[in-house]
């Protein structure tokens, strides 16, 4: 399979070698189970049933995932699999289905979704450096896009995630993803079955660009709903980034949040300062992972 599916272009043959993602053809995975701490209309009482899979095309240097998105942790799974996974997830109650680092993985995941049709949502759970072409490969497929917008600069995109082009490349697959999914839609538990969410995780000493995306997406998605995050935590290689090798301030994500009050965005999911700890990374030990 040659692969182009990412803005990054590889342009390899993942059976004969690995890409920027270090990942092979086939799948892998590192964790599949019910996760609690996805926004409220996520994860509600019974846990969003998240499948986290190994490799990353973006390499974010502070990522809180590195063992599975750098270091390629992980072990293959079959298309059938994946699917025995998904159904394991549903048995236990889960609200949906995450699809939590997908974006390598999106053509094979689109011909598993056309192949099995899902009882519960499916939910894209991606960085945002997404290809239009790809992600049109999953219209009618994914119920829930669950996407970052990390940076507005280009200079912050390649300082802290090593791709210039992530700004123009995000704003064109969140453009994607609200054509596909214009409208949200919940049940009578305020549960979401479609819909767009756009993620912001809030940098230590980044504030000036968190309001520049506040700006950005008052001007474009006012109507979208919006999730504010504190939980960075200081992970993965920082010594040439020293600025980011800390917690957010108390001071720091208020002003973020205050801002989205003042420029009257009424969607927006605010998180408590406390999600910033590591107790709150899963466990990559391939938890619900059947071979």
């Amino acid at each position: 399979m040659i692969c182009n599916s990412c803005p990054r272009k590889c342009n390899i043959d993942r059976e004969k070698a690995l890409g920027f993602c270090k990942s092979p053809s086939a799948f892998r995975l590192a964790r599949a189970a019910l996760h609690f701490w996805e926004e409220p209309c996520i994860s509600g009482k019974n846990g969003s049933g998240t499948v986290f899979f190994s490799g990353c095309n973006l390499g974010c240097v502070y990522c809180q995932n590195y063992e599975i998105s750098r270091e390629g942790k992980g072990v293959e799974v079959s298309h059938e699999g994946l699917i025995k996974i998904f159904e394991n997830l549903i048995s236990q109650g889960a609200e949906n289905i995450n699809l939590v680092t997908p974006t390598h993985y999106a053509e094979a995941l689109s011909e598993v979704l056309g192949e099995w049709k899902s009882p519960v949502p499916i939910l894209y759970n991606t960085s945002g450096y997404e290809s239009v072409e790809t992600l049109k490969k999953l219209e009618g497929k994914v119920d829930i896009y669950l996407t970052d917008f990390k940076y507005i600069s280009p200079e912050k995109a390649a300082r802290y995630s090593t791709v210039r082009d992530y700004p123009e490349v995000v704003k064109a697959a969140i453009s994607e993803m609200c054509r596909q999914i214009p409208d949200d839609e919940f049940d009578d538990r305020g549960m979401m079955k479609k819909g767009v969410i756009i993620r912001h995780l809030v940098l230590p000493s980044n504030t000036n660009q968190s309001l520049k995306i506040l700006d950005f997406l008052k001007e474009n998605y006012s109507e979208r709903y919006i999730s504010l995050m504190a939980q960075y935590t200081p992970c993965g290689k920082l010594d040439n980034c020293p600025e980011i090798n800390r917690r957010i301030t108390k001071r720091e994500y208020n002003k973020v949040a205050d801002n989205a009050v003042s420029l009257g965005l009424e969607k927006v999911f605010i998180q408590k300062l406390s999600s910033s700890d590591k107790k709150f990374i899963p466990p990559f030990d391939f938890s619900g992972i059947m071979c």
